[in-house]
């Protein structure tokens, strides 16, 4: 009994004691956490070689050097980030992970036991074809998740070896032969420079004969970190002359979280495009809302491509239509986007059997070497390899007489009256074309407004055209009624739809228009509540865009940290 009562008494004093305890833990653990654990961050300064200099004086070590946009890649403590900080001027972004989207369920397509190869016929690359262009001497470089040396893509159309092998961004090594496990690349890569013909002879790839290189960033999940993206894109800066490096196909999108001009991956995407490299890349699978085109296609200089769809009937274009899942325009500073559509509905690629992707959805896999795909990320190969051809006919070709001569000869879509069948946020300049692309002269209609040196310089910024008016409908400033995207209008189904040669259509108001102004959309017109205030001297973005509701959509700081689902655009249905 004695000992009993004992245990009575001491019981409560135990559960005190212990309640005490594990606080004290608690406490203990939270200051150790942000004391003694470590996160991933892009660290830039004007002064690299000071910034290199600091860190080694701190012994702090450093996971990438980036010296493309003047940064570096850490692992720190909020302890050893705020002693860099009062130790030198810095910007600093948290390393983003990222990651393929997730599986949001497939229909399942028609399937194509013996796949025809349609996309050079549909955009008229027959014509460059039968001159003997083929791509011939011009390299694009894919990054992505590798590439398979499969039958068409190792050798060109003679024989000859035409594949660079890969560089393994994330290992930072080079592989003369990859075993890619995810698909992704090599189905993009395909679709550009396939150089396999199929049952009646027709040519898969766009550009056959153009050289090819690898550059995974994305390992055979599907994920990454802005580090490892960064560094492939200054890995293709550093051999470009070597091996011809034209064309640097990214057929991967991901969320908007800053200013395109303070986005550490739009950054080095800016810088390959100055060095003279044509940067393609996809809107994003996000579609069919506004504002959905993502990083890196919210670069206002780059050639950003959304996706159309025959909609099974290759030999029929009244039925051809816009992408339901095709990201559509503008961006946060105002531009158009994206630039030009191209093919990306079921489009058949090259992809080993025992792929990842195979494993997961075997029902559109052909049971050999082909697999159905839809998405941007396969209009974006398709530009690719047109652009391949440009720069075989022309190699002096700037990148931005590049983009001007895509949007001068694309094939708007137009309904019976003639009136756009879609808005200029949704299909750009419209449907890419090779031939009028080769055939047309025009210059001076692609970035002329723009200053890329003084933008990657920090010296001046800019915003686009495009704002929204009092009905919450998007338009053009200084154009008229042709140019607003009428929100309520009902989605046209492809029927009565017409694709009309652009020659004579006028881009300058669009294409090439900036402004340093700040821009104030509005959300609510009744209360003045803002979308965005854009404020060159804030940090933090601030944006809404649900016209119907006050919620935020996200606000950016340098203290957010999270994941970017950048998605290399194979979980969509099929169209």
């Amino acid at each position: 009994m004695k000992s009993s009562a004992y245990l009575r008494i001491i019981k409560p004093s135990l559960v005190i004691i212990l309640a005490l305890m594990l606080l004290i833990g608690l406490a203990s653990l939270k200051w150790n956490n942000e004391n003694t654990l470590s996160q991933s961050y892009i660290i830039s300064a004007k002064d690299y070689d000071g910034l290199k200099s600091k860190l080694a004086q701190l012994k702090l070590t450093t996971s990438h050097e980036l010296s493309i946009i003047n940064a570096v890649a850490a692992n720190l403590t909020q302890a050893q980030l705020a002693l860099l900080k009062q130790s030198i001027n810095v910007d600093v972004t948290p390393n983003y992970s990222v990651e393929l989207a997730a599986n949001n369920g497939w229909r399942k397509g028609q399937r194509r036991w013996q796949p025809e190869a349609t996309v050079a016929q549909f955009i008229e690359a027959g014509e460059a074809h039968s001159s003997r262009n083929f791509g011939d001497g011009v390299t694009i470089g894919f990054l992505d998740t590798g590439l398979d040396q499969l039958s068409g893509l190792s050798t060109d159309l003679y024989g000859k070896d035409k594949a660079w092998g890969t560089y393994d961004a994330i290992n930072n090594s080079v592989h003369n032969y990859d075993d890619e496990a995810n698909g992704h690349g090599t189905h993009v890569a395909s679709i550009a420079g396939n150089s396999d013909f199929d049952i009646n002879g027709k040519l898969y790839g766009v550009a056959p004969n153009a050289a090819i290189v690898g550059i995974k960033a994305f390992d055979y999940e599907g994920k990454a970190t802005y580090a490892d993206v960064i560094r492939g894109i200054e890995w293709a800066l550093q051999v470009k002359d070597d091996i011809n490096l034209r064309v640097l196909n990214m057929s991967f999108s991901g969320p908007v979280r800053s200013l395109y001009w303070q986005d550490p991956l739009n950054q080095a995407v800016m810088k390959a495009w100055q060095a003279g490299i044509v940067v393609v890349a996809s809107a994003g699978n996000k579609g069919p809302e506004p504002m959905t085109v993502g990083v890196p296609g919210n670069v206002p200089y780059i050639i950003t491509v959304g996706a159309m769809t025959d909609s099974y009937t290759k030999s029929l274009t009244t039925d051809d239509k816009l992408a339901s899942f095709s990201s559509a325009g503008p961006t946060p500073s105002g531009f158009v986007k994206p630039d030009v559509l191209a093919p990306g509905g079921h489009l058949s690629g090259l992809m080993s059997f025992d792929s990842q992707i195979v494993n997961e959805h075997p029902e559109f896999h052909d049971g050999g070497r082909y697999f159905q795909m839809s998405g941007t990320s396969q209009a974006a190969a398709v530009v690719s390899g047109v652009v391949a051809l440009m720069l075989t006919e022309n190699p002096a070709l700037t990148p931005d007489d590049v983009k001007c001569r895509l949007l001068d000869s694309a094939h708007i879509a137009t309904k019976d009256n003639g009136q756009r069948a879609y808005s200029v946020f949704q299909q750009g300049a419209g449907v890419v074309n090779a031939k009028g692309a080769l055939a047309t002269t025009a210059s001076g209609c692609a970035n002329q407004s723009l200053n890329i040196a003084k933008d990657l310089n920090n010296e001046n910024h800019y915003f686009g055209p495009a704002n929204i008016n009092e009905d919450g409908n998007f338009y053009i400033e200084g154009l008229g009624d042709e140019y607003v995207w009428q929100r309520d209008e009902p989605t046209l189904d492809g029927s009565a739809l017409i694709w009309k040669v652009n020659y004579e259509e006028q881009f300058a108001a669009w294409q090439d228009n900036a402004t340093t102004d700040a821009l104030i959309w509005k959300v609510n017109f009744e209360t003045d509540a803002l979308i965005w205030k854009v404020n060159l001297e804030s940090d933090a973005l601030i944006w809404k865009v649900n016209l119907e509701t006050d919620a935020l959509i996200w606000k950016v700081n340098l203290e957010e940290n999270g994941v970017s689902n950048i998605a290399i655009n194979h979980w969509v249905d099929q169209q």
